[in-house]
């Protein structure tokens, strides 16, 4: 599993570009990035190269932010490959709550925050792997 940094933004012009600065200014690369809406705020799941070192930079600025495991699945990118991965999820009953992709490399990677434990047991029951860290961005080194 990997580290996934949530954010809460208020729902108004700006507040997304004013987070991205701030990371931005403390040389934090992103990998990754999803945005959900509410009526009255936003959430960023974001994936970067030092998620701890964001989280802290975030949180100086007032931001809040957390820090979740998510599961990192490389998915074979041609029409269908999304279907087969949560076909097997759905087979061992790991239930996902959200999920978002990104290209890293030459790799499509989907990121998703499964429920049902054992997770990493039925990950591989499942016949998949959960990329480690390294594989998806350079970890924290604190």
């Amino acid at each position: 599993m990997i580290d996934q940094l949530t954010v809460f933004l208020p729902n108004e012009p700006g507040t997304l570009a004013q987070m991205a600065g701030v990371l931005g200014d403390a040389n934090i690369q992103m990998h990754a990035l999803m945005v959900a809406d509410t009526a009255d705020f936003g959430i960023v799941r974001i994936i970067c190269d030092t998620p701890r070192a964001a989280s802290k930079a975030l949180s100086d600025a007032g931001y809040r932010a957390a820090n979740t495991k998510v599961v990192a699945v490389e998915v074979e990118n041609v029409p269908g490959g999304l279907a087969r991965v949560l076909a097997k999820l759905a087979a061992v009953r790991l239930n996902v709550e959200y999920a978002y992709c990104a290209s890293i490399g030459d790799r499509t990677v989907d990121f998703l925050k499964l429920t049902g434990e054992p997770i990493g047991a039925k990950l591989v029951q499942a016949g998949l792997d959960d990329l480690e860290p390294k594989d998806v961005y350079a970890p924290d080194n604190e």
